[in-house]
């Protein structure tokens, strides 16, 4: 799968940012997928995961209440609403597809096969 992520920027702490992941190539909708999150310096770490058919999902404790993740598999797409984000939030956001079909919906930076070239969301204090 390849996979694009826009809707990163600059947005003052308490605002709101909206984060789209497009898929083209293997059938998308058939796996799961998941958004991660690197800041300088610090490992990548899980933000929210959605399985294939959008009913079930995962989040950090971090965002959990203000993130939420969705998918439109009609359009291929992965969106992940963020809001009262804190400069704490800051980093650069990651898209990505499961390495294979199941159940599980997986919070580990492994269980992921495909990579979106991420996008910049900076939060201001």
């Amino acid at each position: 799968v390849q996979l694009q992520a826009s809707g990163g920027g600059l947005v003052q702490a308490g605002g709101s940012l909206r984060l789209a992941c497009a898929a083209s190539g293997r059938t998308f909708s058939a796996y799961n997928a998941g958004w991660f999150r690197q800041a300088p310096g610090k490992e990548r770490e899980f933000v929210a995961a959605i399985d294939r058919s959008g009913g079930r999902a995962d989040y950090a404790d971090s965002v959990k209440g203000r993130f939420t993740v969705s998918r439109d598999n009609a359009k291929n797409t992965v969106t992940l609403q963020m809001n009262s984000l804190t400069p704490e939030d800051t980093a650069v956001y990651y898209c990505a597809a499961d390495r294979a079909i199941g159940l599980i919906v997986h919070n580990s930076p492994a269980a992921y096969r495909d990579w979106g070239q991420g996008t910049l969301v900076t939060v201001l204090q």
